[in-house]
């Protein structure tokens, strides 16, 4: 795959603009579970990603995990190179949750061509407006969604993204993206179980009845 493939406005960039990132440009591949961008402090770039899928998640005060959104095949990460943009400050933590190939755009090249071209800051702001809604999104299921609707919308999710019904998962990973304790997580996996809306066995959680779940999430 050709960076050309992954930035929508590359067409709309002058040869001098496009010669310049294509100088800088970095490319990494990323073992599972390896933090690649850690706080606002660290200014790693924009990230783009070739293969493979990353978590985005904050820290709370007392160091639980709660995840914003998933990068995958042909998504740009912006919060990985917050520096470049003006007034936007944001402690967000990213690693690879599978092994990730991806392109890095260092934040002072970028930041150059934003400055440049209308094309490229009209598209970094409206990548950024998505975003941010997303982050939103999640910041409201957390504040006003109960746990079982949460974690039912959760492992829909892993579904959707997995591809099967069977997933590969502990209660205290399902914990960690949902910002809560294992306990909680067993607690209501449990129930589930009880209710015949998933099966558990030794790491793994395997759906039953997701239309159920799904009423569940939204109810």
């Amino acid at each position: 795959m050709e960076l050309q493939a992954l930035f929508p406005v590359w067409d709309k960039l002058s040869d001098t603009q496009q010669n310049r990132i294509l100088g800088s440009l970095t490319c990494r591949d990323i073992q599972k579970g390896t933090v690649i961008h850690n706080g606002s402090m660290d200014c790693t770039g924009l990230l783009l990603v070739k293969s493979g899928q990353l978590r985005a998640y904050i820290l709370s005060d007392e160091g639980r995990e709660i995840t914003l959104y998933r990068l995958f095949d042909r998504d740009i990460c912006l919060f990985s190179a917050s520096c470049m943009l003006r007034s936007v400050q944001f402690d967000i933590t990213i690693e690879a949750e599978k092994d990730t190939s991806l392109w890095i755009v260092p934040p002072e090249v970028y930041r150059e061509i934003m400055e440049e071209s209308a094309p490229a800051a009209n598209y970094t702001n409206e990548l950024m407006a998505a975003r941010f809604s997303e982050v939103m999104w999640r910041m409201e299921q957390v504040m006003w969604k109960s746990m079982d609707k949460r974690i039912a919308a959760f492992l829909l999710e892993e579904a959707a993204i997995e591809g099967t019904a069977r997933l590969s998962l502990t209660h205290e990973t399902i914990a960690r993206h949902l910002g809560t304790h294992r306990e909680v997580v067993t607690r209501m996996l449990r129930y589930f179980q009880e209710e015949g809306l998933v099966k558990l066995s030794r790491g793994a959680v395997e759906l039953q009845d997701e239309r159920e779940l799904e009423r569940l999430q939204n109810a």
